[in-house]
Order: structure tokens, then sequence, then C-alpha cells
């Protein structure tokens, strides 16, 4: 077919086959320019991330960024055990040292499992971590007061399913953060826990003594006041940036 063809109409095949492949040069060089500008992007967020200081992470954690006032994570406890102060109080410490604990366990733990290539194994992990932990905490409050270990009731064991633990083990996964940053963005998270607790429970033993309408006692009270905080705390957007 090539001999039969005249001059002139190869030429100008040949100089089509050389267009296509300037296209397709050129669209590959776009797709290339547009993907290093979305690393480059991406780099320049996880520096700016990395670079946050250590003051305005325990802050973003406490205040700003509150696991149950702003992210309404841990509900369960922050309704359950906040009846009294000194119960709250210690309920608090106890979920600060197992956010702790989960937070120090979990950053071994992501560096494990991306080593060895298997992330899939991540929130399972996790898991386990927080059980045991909890168990050990169980074991501990009951050993040395039995009396706290009966007013803390079911809600003690119920740290597990606490999604407010887990959520600080997959956050500071997600935000890139090293061992030390995470050690701070969980004790910003349990500092935060425990001064939700605080302040509820100081507000429901105020207005034991109030009259309060029959209609409102309970349950809906305790939701009432937790709105209110919880606007409150959107007052401090903005404070750690």
């Amino acid at each position: 077919i090539v001999s039969q063809t005249p001059e002139g109409e190869t030429v100008l095949a040949a100089k089509n086959i050389n267009q296509d492949e300037l296209i397709d040069d050129e669209f590959v060089a776009q797709t290339d320019a547009i993907i290093s500008g979305i690393d480059k992007i991406t780099n320049k967020k996880s520096k700016i991330m990395n670079t946050e200081s250590l003051g305005s992470i325990f802050l973003n954690a406490a205040l700003v960024n509150n696991f149950v006032l702003a992210y309404f994570l841990g509900i369960c406890p922050f309704l359950g055990v906040s009846g009294k102060m000194e119960t709250a109080t210690k309920m608090g410490g106890a979920v600060m040292f197992v956010m702790l604990i989960s937070s120090m366990s979990a950053y071994g733990i992501h560096a494990f499992l991306v080593s060895i290539d298997a992330p899939f194994l991540q929130l399972i992990s996790y898991i386990v971590v927080i059980a045991s932990t909890v168990q050990l905490v169980e074991m501990f409050i009951k050993k040395i007061s039995p009396v706290l270990f009966k007013s803390l009731g079911i809600f003690l064991p119920l740290i597990t399913t606490n999604c407010a633990i887990l959520g600080v083990a997959l956050f500071q996964t997600s935000k890139g953060y090293g061992f030390l940053e995470s050690v701070v963005y969980s004790l910003g998270a349990g500092a935060g826990f425990m001064l939700a607790l605080v302040l509820i429970a100081g507000i429901r033993e105020q207005m034991n003594f109030a009259e309060v309408p029959n209609i409102s006692k309970g349950t809906a009270l305790t939701l009432f006041i937790a709105g209110i905080l919880s606007l409150c705390f959107m007052g401090f957007a903005g404070l750690g940036s």
C-alpha cells in the first residue's frame, strides 16, 4: 500500500503521526505538572501542620475542638456520670489516663503497621489497646476504691466503647502528629473531656437546689445545660490558630 501511495500523501501521513505524538506528549506533560502541583500543596500543608506549636495543639484539643462540646463524642459518660462533682472528676481522670496510654500505643501501632504495609489493621488494633487499658484501670479502681468503683457503675467498663478515646487515636494519625505532639494532643483532649464533665456536674449540683418546672426536670434539663455549654465553647473558635 505504501508503494502505491503518492509521495505527497506519504509525507502528510507522517506529519499527522508526528502531530498526534506531540499532542500525547503535551497531555502527559500537563498531567505531570498537575500531579506535581498537588504534591507540593500537600507537602506544604503537612509542613504547616507539623510546625503547629504544642500549646496550640493542647488548646485546640481542650477548648476549640472539645471532644464533647464541639465534636459531640463521649456523650454517654458525659450525661450519665455528671450528677456529682466528685464522680465526674474521677471519671474524667480515668478517661484522660486511657486517652494518654491509647495515644502513645496508637503512635507505635501506626508506625509498625505502616512498616509492614498493613494499615487495614489499624482500627481493630486501636480497639484492642483501648479495651486492654480500660481493663487495667477497672481493676486498679476496684482494688483501690471499691466505693468509687460502685459509683461509676457500668460507665467505667463503657470507657472501652467511648468514641472520644478512639477519636483521639484516629485524629492524631490523620493529622500526622509525631510522638510528642500525640501525647500533648491526648492530654489536651483528656483535659477538655474532664473540663466538660466538671462544668456540667457543677451546674447540675446547683440546679438541685433551684426550683425547676416539672417539665424540665431530669434528662431534659441536662440536655438543655449541655446545649448551652456547647454554645459557650463556640466562642473559643480561632483561639489556637
